[in-house]
């Protein structure tokens, strides 16, 4: 197979380059807190236990990088934010949904 070169990176296959993007410790979950909707930022604190300022601020950026999440700023004083899913983001739902069906029949091998 090929090398693939996409944003100044160099990849050995496509599930290499997809998991660049989605993958890490906070991503994946940050995904799946948005399939039912928009979120605030405080929000999504609330539901991440454990992640740091920074590292949510740093997740969400590179999400947002990469066209898998949008965020809305409102003209409003405290700033609100949102953050949803594009329609890239969006595409991503059922390859995670297959990816937890695999969890579960792993898991269940060693049960």
């Amino acid at each position: 197979m090929p090398e693939i070169e996409f944003n100044s990176k160099k990849y050995q296959n496509f599930i290499e380059l997809a998991f660049d993007i989605i993958g890490g410790k906070w991503r994946i979950p940050i995904i799946l807190r948005l399939i039912d909707g928009e979120k605030r930022y405080s929000e999504l604190r609330k539901s991440l236990p454990g992640v740091t300022h920074k590292m949510l601020t740093m997740q969400l950026r590179e999400l947002e990088a990469a066209e898998i999440i949008t965020r809305k700023v409102y003209p409003e004083v405290p700033p609100k934010v949102e953050y949803s899913l594009t329609l890239l983001g969006k595409s991503v739902i059922p390859v995670l949904e297959m990816l937890g069906e695999w969890g579960n029949e792993y898991l269940k091998v060693f049960k």
